[in-house]
């Protein structure tokens, strides 16, 4: 690192900013190229998300560079800062809020575009981290939906500029050492992150408490960078010295071009090892997103005369790239999404291409017509006026649709769309309400993986204790949502000797290894408690479901701690056919006229291949029992969509997965109850599904 404050710091007006440079535009251009492409093909992809974190280091950086040096200079204005970000940020920001609104006006469904009205009011306020948050999270399925999600980087990136900027002024005013607290803050967040990571993942993601560690990586790097030249110079020199020796016989006058070249190699390797090995099954950020963060601090120090920022960074295609990455950003996801609700399901490769390579041209256009012409044209407060009243209006518009339901008017010419909703919703919430029996979690009191009240005396004792007087049988529900969901059927169906127990929540997948209650992690208080209810219970039959993590290994442990605790019969279930969106939006948008009855349309593919290695593999006795549901609804001609007569009453799932009631029903009176009460019967598969 040979540059000095001249290099760094240019001067432009009242407000100083940093010297450009090519090699920063390269990083944004890797950054931006690996977050498409795990959006695009995240089967290629599986770490681009990582890209997001190297934005973070980049903007802590640079704008911590331009406010160290204004301080200095006594010349920070709050003013002049925030209209330079308006306008670096609201012109293209505004322009995909406005197309995702007119494009959602034609395609979504009113319950889709209330969801979007959301997530544009979250956008335009710059809180769509905490908008999103409390949704879902940022891996699940449903995310892929959400022609908004991107913007969570855009909340946290805010935040942290009406934050940081004010943290600083205060602490320069006091005489207070600024290193010393960007340090500080970014201790903290770092070890929050590091330590909800396990019980919060969702929040650790989104929260600005636990990301702004990665913005104050750049600060600091800021801070030396300005103040702290001789000393990192002497430290560039004797290494550069060091590793001359090591590399050459004689050895030449150190410059500290070895050190600059041994950082920036380093930063990459750091970065390759986390696009390697980072993927969104592990915990992240968690200690992982060390990767590259650390390895986007060492490149961006490393500096301008380093051969990988100079010869790769600097390149033409990568530059290129960096100037419209943050347009690119903003146009790809929204583009990506919308053709997924469109398709009905992960659209096909040629799609997302296309996709990915309108985006670029939006970018561009964006870049050269709106963006540079609003920076860097005259009239610089006229404009930052209109574009906040533009931004009021466009999240006016969002949180209007949110309030109104999706503008349901919009299909109200439709009148059988229009009743089928109505069927559809009346439907949907009726089934919820008859699912949610003896449930852990209840989304008005909690917040999923933390427990804030006794949740064991919440739950009634009928839901765990046999009653050996009124009932000679019992069996055990043990599962998630996907368990809660075989209650009424059962019920329903079993004969009047038969108790039903239960204990399941929502997103908690049967667990073994839960050894003891948890005061942090609802999962695990429920799983201990429904193993303790079980062991003394003494349930004749326990069933087990889940939505995800079907394995046969997991089956093989399941069932054999069950037979451990004195069960006579253990069932597990298979997984219900996964549609790849909600079925009354499949049948809406792509069979309205004519509802076939079997169906593979937007059926999930993975989840059927999956089932067939399951039944195959899972060995049958009289007392250990794999139930194939997909086999059970699904043949050659597809998976059932409707029972009965009557499409909107007879549905068989109600969002992707879950079983309407008169689904939960027919699996119950033609399957279950024969399992559960005759000893001696094995299911029947025939696997009709599988050619």
């Amino acid at each position: 690192m040979t540059f000095n404050n001249s290099d760094i710091i240019l001067e432009s007006g009242h407000l100083t900013h940093p010297k450009y440079r090519a090699d920063i535009d390269g990083m944004r251009a890797v950054a931006v190229l690996s977050v498409v492409g795990f959006h695009a093909f995240p089967s290629l992809a599986k770490s681009g998300f990582i890209g997001v974190d190297i934005f973070f280091v980049i903007s802590g950086f640079l704008i911590s560079t331009i406010i160290f040096g204004n301080l200095e200079r006594d010349s920070f204005s709050f003013a002049e800062f925030y209209i330079r970000r308006i306008k670096r940020i609201f012109p293209a920001l505004l322009l995909v809020l406005f197309a995702s609104m007119a494009l959602g006006w034609f395609v979504l469904m009113p319950d889709e575009y209330k969801q979007l009205g959301k997530h544009v009011a979250g956008g335009a306020g710059f809180i769509s981290n905490f908008v999103l948050w409390y949704e879902s999270g940022y891996f699940d399925n449903s995310a892929e939906t959400k022609p908004l999600l991107h913007l969570w980087t855009l909340g946290i990136e805010e935040q942290f500029y009406i934050v940081w900027p004010l943290i600083l002024w205060l602490a320069w005013k006091l005489r207070l050492n600024l290193l010393a607290i960007a340090i500080a803050i970014a201790a903290t967040s770092f070890a929050l992150n590091v330590s909800e990571i396990r019980s919060d993942a969702v929040a650790v993601f989104y929260s600005p408490q636990t990301r702004f560690w990665e913005l104050m990586a750049g600060s600091i790097l800021a801070y030396i960078t300005l103040h702290k030249q001789n000393k990192l110079s002497r430290i560039a020199l004797g290494t550069d010295s060091w590793l001359g020796k090591i590399i050459r016989a004689q050895t030449p006058e150190p410059s500290g071009a070895k050190w600059q070249d041994f950082q920036s190699l380093l930063g990459v390797a750091l970065i390759v090892i986390g696009l390697l090995v980072i993927t969104k099954e592990r915990q992240f950020p968690g200690w992982w997103a060390v990767f590259p963060t650390l390895g986007a601090v060492l490149l961006i120090s490393a500096g301008t005369q380093a051969w990988i920022n100079r010869v790769v960074l600097s390149n033409r295609v990568l530059v290129w790239f960096g100037l419209i990455s943050f347009p690119f950003y903003l146009w790809h996801w929204p583009l990506l999404s919308f053709a997924r609700i469109v398709e009905i399901g992960t659209p096909s490769r040629e799609v997302r291409i296309v996709a990915v390579a309108i985006s670029i041209v939006l970018a561009w256009l964006t870049y050269r017509l709106i963006e540079k012409p609003i920076r860097f044209g005259k009239h610089g407060k006229v404009k930052t006026i209109l574009l906040l009243i533009l931004m009021v209006v466009i999240g006016f518009m969002g949180y209007t649709t949110y309030k109104m339901d999706g503008l349901g008017f919009r299909v109200e010419d439709r009148s059988e769309f229009s009743n089928y909703m109505a069927e559809y919703i009346k439907n949907s919430d009726y089934s919820r309400k008859n699912n949610t029996l003896c449930d852990f979690y209840d989304s008005k009191r909690h917040t999923p993986g933390k427990i804030t009240r006794n949740l064991i005396q919440e739950i009634p004792t009928y839901c765990y204790e046999r009653n050996s007087i009124n009932y000679s049988k019992s069996i055990f529900i043990w599962g998630d949502s996907h368990a809660m969901h075989l209650y009424y059927g059962l019920k329903k169906n079993l004969p009047s000797n038969w108790q039903i127990l239960q204990i399941a929540s929502s997103a908690c997948r049967p667990n073994i290894n839960a050894k003891g209650p948890s005061a942090s992690d609802y999962c695990i208080q429920s799983n201990w408690f429904a193993l303790k209810a079980i062991s003394e219970a003494k349930p004749d039959v326990v069933i087990v479901a889940q939505k995800l993590g079907h394995n046969i290994d997991s089956f093989n442990q399941i069932s054999g701690k069950l037979k451990a605790l004195g069960v006579g019969k253990v069932i597990i279930l298979g997984s219900t056919p996964r549609w790849t969106a909600y079925l009354p939006k499949i049948i809406v948008k792509a069979f309205w006229l004519n509802t076939p009855r079997k169906t593979f349309v937007g059926i999930d593919q993975e989840v059927l291949s999956n089932n067939l290695m399951l039944h195959t593999q899972f060995k049958q006795t009289n007392s250990e029992i794999f139930v194939d549901v997909i086999d059970f609804f699904c043949d050659d001609n597809g998976c059932l969509t409707y029972i009965g007569d009557d499409i909107k009453t007879g549905i068989t799932s109600w969002d992707y997965g879950h079983l309407t009631l008169i689904a939960s029903d027919l699996l119950a009176k033609e399957l279950l109850v024969k399992l559960i009460v005759d000893s001696n019967t094995k299911p029947d598969h025939i696997l009709n599904y599988k050619n």
